[in-house]
């Protein structure tokens, strides 16, 4: 695994087992909550901290 403040879709690829296109679609749909919540999105990239806090619950760095 990478240690990139963003994650790509070969990270999310990687770290959820899923082909390509879900993966696509998955940082689509946490992009546009960061765009909802104000905040300016990268398309194709998410923020690991974001990642780590939808996916786990909270940061990986907290544990």
């Amino acid at each position: 695994m990478r240690t990139n403040y963003m994650m790509t879709v070969d990270d999310v690829m990687e770290e959820l087992g899923v082909k390509r296109s879900k993966a696509y679609s998955i940082l689509k749909q946490l992009n546009d909550e960061l765009v909802k919540e104000g905040y300016v999105a990268v398309r194709g990239k998410i923020p690991r901290p974001y990642w780590e806090t939808k996916f786990y619950g909270c940061s990986q760095r907290a544990v």
